[in-house]
């Protein structure tokens, strides 16, 4: 990992501000005339140089040496600006500088990779966290074993060449090694016509297009070109590295520092151009994620299957379940040899990726992690609700279930007691008629106790999802006879069946229990009179059957509410309020709808539709008549 923390304070920065304190101690030593000694003057210079060789990334040291050198040499005894390149003092300085460069620079270098190491160990490692363990096949850095770590976006010479790439560095490179000399050459056939000003300003400005070009350090590398084909071919002595005069020097490390800070503006405005572009990169593709969340596909793979489509290769969510990691989703493919990215979201739950095309920015790739993480929690959640919501239905039910075994069981079973009860006493002399009359009593609470508790288990099979029609065709002359037995006045309701009415598709043993408790239910609200009436007729691929009663009839608002358990609209608060909610059930189940409806004239009417059988049923139905 060559995070910024590890590479140092940056080059544009370290190499401008260095060269401008060398800048200044020169300045100082030249200004003081002799009052400073050449070692404190070489002091100095190596102390700068030293702390800014720690501080910086280490290809930022070697020029700060070079420059560190040539600041110790040119201005460490007059005359000022002689620049002794041999001599003992000249050895001494370079020893120095190499060794402080080379010191400062690895120095910093470790320590900076070790404080990195420490950090990463600490937020990245599972040691000491409850649950930790490794998958299988996976060593414990959570890589499938084989697979390395995908490496940091781009190769040394990229990250050395920072934001414009390798290629434009490289291009750089060959331009600076062919252009510059070209330049010299067309120099120096002019030399007569130009002065050193013109010269350094014209070197200025190729330094600058080595900058746009190639970047920062090729124009870094231009510019300590530029200033030694300066020295050697245009400041007097020619040929020599030598320089006759203060002014030449201070012209020369002006340039020099001049090339340097407008290289690192350039290089600065172009990295951050690339930073703007990754960043609205990844604002972009954060924001489709979003807005896929946001439109509902809030799972796991919904999320997963957008990262894959956005980015490629595969993904994997991973959760620790008892030390081993578990995978609770996954989208796409990648090879068997493909690196792998984990990231860990919490210590239970990691994300994994491998198989892209491109590298995936840290911010991104932690973003979907997130995301994925969230989403698993909310299906999580939405189920524990949707088993909450199931349960508190469960105690619903059997809360009213018991209000009803309170009251509405216990009524007729007390008039049956108190009817059995009198007849076994011996000290009362009945007569046939007071028998007969409580025979009835026992047999009408029966009935009434045998069709409660019916309802009761048939609505509890419809919430328990036990229910299982066996649908096959039926005809409705088959079907409503039996559902009139046992009712208290079955000659009172009339039957309409047209002859050659089709075969529907029904189970007849739920078709009997929805028709007989809407019988029962017609018959309870019909006036003397006025019986109700059962319908049927075909409306397409349809059967309609409506029983028809003359009774008060039920309001609109309350006409979807009268199919809800327990729930009784009569004044005299008869029966558990089930008939018509067991109808409604049995009726959905075998794939049919049921309706309230107005009868013309006064009373209720509820509408059952149920879908015609098909031909070959039919005809095997008949078959097997």
């Amino acid at each position: 990992m060559s995070s910024s923390r590890q590479q140092g304070f940056a080059a544009p920065f370290a190499l401008v501000t260095g060269f401008g304190l060398l800048f200044a101690l020169g300045t100082v030593a030249a200004a003081l005339q002799g009052r400073v000694s050449p070692t404190a003057v070489l002091i100095v210079s190596a102390a700068v140089v030293t702390v800014l060789s720690f501080v910086s990334e280490p290809l930022a040291a070697i020029p700060l040496g070079v420059v560190g050198w040539l600041c110790a040499v040119g201005f460490s005894h007059p005359p000022y600006g002689q620049l002794r390149v041999t001599g003992p003092f000249a050895g001494r300085a370079a020893i120095v500088m190499a060794a402080c460069v080379l010191a400062a620079g690895g120095l910093g270098l470790v320590l900076r990779r070790s404080a990195d190491r420490h950090i990463l160990e600490g937020v990245g490692s599972d040691a000491g966290l409850p649950g930790a363990g490794t998958a299988p096949g996976r060593d414990e850095r959570g890589l499938a074993a084989g697979a390395q770590p995908v490496p940091e976006p781009g190769s040394v010479l990229a990250r050395a060449a920072y934001a414009v790439g390798a290629r434009r560095a490289v291009t750089g490179m060959i331009v600076a090694a062919v252009g510059l000399p070209l330049l010299t050459l067309l120099l120096a056939m002019a030399r007569n016509h130009l002065s050193l000003t013109d010269d350094l300003l014209i070197y200025l400005v190729a330094v600058v297009a080595l900058a746009v070009i190639g970047g920062f350090w090729p124009a870094v590398l231009g510019a300590a070109s530029a200033s030694l084909l300066l020295n050697w071919y245009f400041t007097p002595p020619l040929h020599t590295f030598t320089i006759d005069k203060p002014d030449n020097l201070l012209a020369l490390l002006l340039f020099v520092t001049v090339a340097v800070a407008v290289s690192s503006v350039v290089h600065l405005a172009a990295s951050r151009a690339g930073q703007a572009a990754r960043s609205r990169e990844e604002a972009r593709s954060l924001l489709a994620l979003a807005q896929t969340v946001l439109g509902g596909a809030d799972t796991p793979a919904a999320v997963l299957d957008h990262l894959v489509q956005t980015l490629g290769g595969q993904a994997e969510l991973l959760e620790n379940v008892s030390g081993r990691w578990v995978k609770i989703a996954a989208s796409g493919s990648a090879g068997p040899s493909a690196p792998i990215t984990r990231v860990g979201v919490r210590s239970d739950l990691a994300l994994e990726v491998s198989g892209q095309p491109r590298p995936i920015a840290p911010g991104l790739l932690a973003g979907f992690a997130a995301q994925t993480a969230a989403a698993l929690d909310r299906e999580r959640l939405r189920t524990q609700a949707a088993q909450a919501e199931a349960l508190a239905e469960g105690n619903r039910m059997r809360t009213a279930l018991l209000a009803a075994v309170s009251h509405d069981l216990r009524t007729p079973l007390a008039s049956i007691k108190a009817s059995v009860s009198s007849l076994r006493q011996t000290d009362v002399a009945w007569t046939e008629a007071d028998e007969e009359a409580l025979l009835a009593t026992i047999e009408e609470n029966a009935d009434r106790l045998d069709g409660l508790i019916g309802n009761l288990l048939d609505m509890s099979r419809l919430h328990t999802g036990s229910l299982q029609p066996f649908l096959r065709p039926i005809t409705i002359d088959e079907v409503a006879p039996i559902a009139l037995r046992g009712l208290d006045a079955p000659a009172d309701l009339r039957l309409v069946v047209p002859d050659g009415m089709p075969l529907v598709l029904a189970d007849p043993g739920l078709l009997e229990r929805v028709l007989a408790n809407l019988f029962a239910n017609a018959l309870y609200h019909s006036p003397p009179g006025r019986p109700p009436v059962l319908q049927a007729h075909r409306a397409r691929d349809s059967i309609v059957l409506e029983v028809i009663d003359h009774g008060p009839g039920v309001p609109d608002a309350l006409k979807t509410e009268i199919f809800e358990p327990f729930r009784r609209f009569d004044e005299r608060k008869v029966g558990v309020g089930l008939g018509l909610a067991v109808a409604k059930g049995f009726t959905e189940a075998m794939g049919g709808a049921i309706v309230a409806a107005d009868t013309p004239g006064g009373g209720l009417t509820v509408r059952i539709t149920l879908p015609v059988a098909s031909r070959s049923a039919q005809s095997m139905q008949g078959a097997e008549s």
